[in-house]
């Protein structure tokens, strides 16, 4: 009984997340899961091995995301006529007769929930970019990125994404990718930002540039935010012509090749963006421990950054945290939705 209070407790947070930021029609669908968990229903048959893991451990949105990548692929084309996505009516009622009849009859839903959920959220570059021009700023260098927990890496590009506020702009302005007025304060965007170097790693990174990889992100954008899905086709369309090397390895081993020496004439930014949770208590500790190292190590000509959006301590918004060395002040530069934006600009 406590692995099924914990699954529904899950499902109520998650169910409460999508009506405020903003898919009305998974919050519905997710009453209907609520209650068929409580009866004992076929989706406790599907999550119960999993009921008893933590609310970071994000089984609701890999159980929504597996629904969805199913959807998405032809293989539930009763499910799909209710998905505004896959261009159905956005009924969540109706979504859900058809969701419990497809789950006595589909194929097993395990080898989806058994991966870790990639929600590669491009819109996060809109809070993100602020860390980055400040670091450009400060120490007038180019910007070699390290992303850990980069899933497809959409965010290594985000200096090819289009960001316009109070007057001021930064980035492409051609790009599919555009941000437009979605501060309240305005970030630097009258800096230079040259980028030399887009790496990143994951435990199971995602191809941007593969059909597979496209399926897999949009299976996780929530169905009925067409707003979302536009800026990740935005996003794939930029992937495809400027390159970042994603690698399969857990961050701290990856990170500590990576800052072992430092790079000259360059500002190292170590960063990632509501990935933290998913690391082990023992890995973050490793992150820390390298980074307050490698901080000892830093210069002028050789700069390190760590910069990271994640939930704040409230847990009713992400904040962005910019810690510099030399110096290593860590501060809040800004807020966000969990999604990105809108952003407020604290400087």
């Amino acid at each position: 009984m406590a692995d099924r209070e914990n699954l529904l407790a899950c499902l109520r947070r998650q169910a409460a997340g999508c009506a405020v930021y903003g898919s009305a029609f998974y919050a519905a669908l997710l009453e209907h899961v609520i209650a068929d968990v409580e009866a004992g229903g076929r989706t406790w048959d599907v999550l119960a091995p999993r009921s008893a893991e933590p609310f970071d451990a994000a089984v609701v949105l890999r159980f929504l995301g597996a629904i969805h990548r199913l959807v998405l692929e032809g293989r539930a084309p009763t499910l799909a006529r209710h998905y505004p996505s896959a261009g159905g009516d956005g009924d969540p009622h109706a979504a859900w007769t058809a969701l419990d009849a497809f789950l006595a009859t589909g194929p097993a839903l395990e080898p989806y929930l058994a991966r870790p959920p990639q929600t590669n959220e491009v819109s996060r570059a809109a809070a993100l970019v602020g860390g980055f021009l400040t670091v450009a700023r400060e120490w007038g260098l180019p910007l070699r990125l390290l992303e850990i927990g980069a899933s497809a890496g959409l965010n290594l590009r985000f200096d090819h994404y289009r960001y316009e506020s109070g007057g001021v702009a930064f980035g492409d302005p051609a790009s599919p990718v555009r941000f437009v007025d979605r501060w309240e304060g305005t970030p630097p965007f009258d800096v230079a930002c040259t980028v030399v170097a887009r790496e990143g790693c994951d435990v199971s990174p995602v191809d941007p540039t593969t059909p597979d990889g496209h399926l897999t992100l949009a299976s996780y954008v929530w169905p009925d935010q067409r707003e979302r899905l536009a800026v990740l086709e935005g996003a794939l369309a930029v992937a495809a012509r400027v390159p970042a090397r994603v690698e399969r390895a857990h961050a701290a081993d990856w990170l500590a090749g990576r800052l072992a020496e430092a790079t000259a004439g360059a500002s190292t930014v170590v960063y990632h963006s509501i990935a933290w949770q998913y690391f082990t208590p023992d890995e973050r500790d490793r992150v820390r421990g390298l980074l307050s190292e490698a901080g000892t190590r830093a210069t002028s000509d050789a700069p390190v950054a760590w910069l990271r959006l994640e939930p704040a301590p409230e847990q009713t918004f992400a904040e962005l945290r910019l810690c510099a060395w030399p110096g290593g002040e860590d501060h809040r530069v800004a807020t966000a939705g969990f999604h990105g934006v809108p952003v407020a600009w604290l400087g």
